[in-house]
């Protein structure tokens, strides 16, 4: 027997249940579903599996012959231009090595509390884990059980040796910032931070703040607003800024999606872009250079992080090796709404 299937089977479901200070036939019933458990025996039930590392036998068996040709992806949600070319380089890849590909969304604003049952160790030979799409402790639980895992623009937590796929976001964001204040004169720059604990959000501030250090701008507070990455979250917050009378000669926004919100209610504020408020963005989808005016913003490769983050867990799954990190590159694109002809 392998290491693995050692590991996977030295825990039983009787453990559990002394664990969670239940019956055996409880935790059954908890992971069958059979017949109905109160919320609170099934919480603990669940906290009693994952502090013990437990797999079900059928989840196990699974696990340790690796023959379900299936490769798992975890998102937060699916929804916006940005996910629709990493999705294609992920299943490009998976077609080719002969994966399926099974998906699942875990909300970005819930809490998860437990494994999700619908993708994970019973049902797939590994896992795509997109950024913040799953908690700490549900990380921590996959890893133990060994199952190979690829992060996609997310650092490992803690001490987990988890291989990760991103891209080079501090110089991007500085370029960008460098190239408003040297080549349009902007010092009144305002940035659209993304959502907090996510990498790319925390990288493109601090290539922000660089820029500014370096050309002797104060940081100054009321320039920052948080836009989660979020259209809604943008609108509300430069609707704000306006209203409170914040100078301000530039826009950064931390993604493409943002940026497009920004130039919606600058709009319909009758704020002329580029000639009042320079905007610039960051991911170049593909309605960037279609928009009034065009947007300037960071290239990202986005289909390549899906392709290179799959080709690296296949790799992991068949050799049991994978490269720690892979730093993609990212470029400028100089439209029109930084004010450049």
């Amino acid at each position: 027997m392998s290491s693995l299937s050692k590991h996977l089977y030295s825990t039983t479901i009787d453990d559990v249940a002394k664990r969670a200070g239940v019956s055996i036939s409880t935790v059954s019933r908890v992971i069958n579903q059979t017949t109905p458990v109160s919320q609170e025996i099934v919480s603990r039930v669940q906290a009693a599996m994952m502090e013990l590392h437990y797999v079900p036998r059928t989840a196990a068996r699974n696990l340790a012959s690796r023959k379900t040709n299936t490769l798992g992806l975890m998102l937060t949600e699916i929804q916006g231009d940005f996910f629709v070319p990493m999705l294609s380089g992920i299943e490009a890849v998976a077609s080719e090595a002969g994966f399926d590909l099974l998906i699942s969304t875990s909300g970005r604003r819930r809490v998860r509390r437990e494994i999700p049952l619908s993708v994970g160790v019973h049902n797939a030979d590994g896992l795509l884990i997109f950024a913040n799409s799953l908690s700490e402790a549900d990380l921590d639980h996959c890893y133990h059980l060994g199952l190979p895992m690829v992060l996609i623009y997310q650092s490992p937590p803690g001490s987990m040796e988890i291989p990760s796929v991103t891209i080079e976001n501090k110089a991007a964001s500085r370029n960008m910032v460098n190239h408003l204040i040297e080549i349009h004169g902007r010092r009144r720059i305002a940035f659209l931070r993304g959502p907090e604990r996510n990498d790319d959000s925390y990288w493109r501030e601090i290539g922000y703040r660089e820029a500014l250090a370096a050309h002797q701008i104060p940081f100054d507070p009321d320039l920052i607003a948080q836009g989660n990455f979020d259209r809604k979250l943008v609108e509300a917050a430069i609707r704000k800024m306006l209203a409170d009378g914040v100078e301000m000669d530039a826009i950064f926004s931390g993604d493409d999606e943002g940026a497009i919100a920004v130039l919606d209610v600058l709009k319909e504020a009758g704020r002329r872009v580029p000639e009042e408020i320079a905007v610039v963005g960051f991911d170049d989808l593909r309605l960037s250079t279609y928009l009034t005016p065009p947007l300037t913003t960071v290239r990202a490769p986005t289909e390549k992080v899906g392709y290179e983050a799959a080709q690296q867990l296949v790799k992991l799954i068949r050799t049991g090796q994978a490269d720690a990190l892979t730093l993609l590159p990212t470029e400028i694109i100089i439209r029109q709404s930084c004010g450049c002809e």
